[in-house]
């Protein structure tokens, strides 16, 4: 299983959890499956996708502020243990259990 885990501003730990051969969106709207409630957020900003137990990728849905990795604003991108992804002012830290 993949981990994005973030700090938010009032001091609590924030987790997203995506499963070998899911896909999941995250986003601003009501119809995401990873709701960020910030205005730098697009409805639906991005899109993770686990391709079995060791890949993981993110695309971005044209974002209007964009999807950024290790500091690169990137349009699909596959990640790594200990990436920094930000979308907004969220910043993820990517981890596997």
């Amino acid at each position: 299983m993949w981990l994005l885990s973030a700090s938010t501003e009032d001091n609590r730990t924030r987790t997203f959890r995506i499963t070998p051969g899911s896909t999941k969106t995250i986003g601003r709207g009501p119809t995401v499956d990873f709701i960020v409630d910030s205005p730098l957020v697009s409805r639906r900003h991005c899109q993770l996708s686990s391709v079995g137990q060791l890949h993981l990728e993110i695309v971005d849905l044209n974002s209007t502020n964009g999807t950024f990795v290790n500091d690169e604003r990137v349009s699909k991108q596959e990640l790594k243990v200990g990436d920094q992804l930000r979308i907004g002012r969220l910043e993820l830290t990517v981890k596997r259990e």
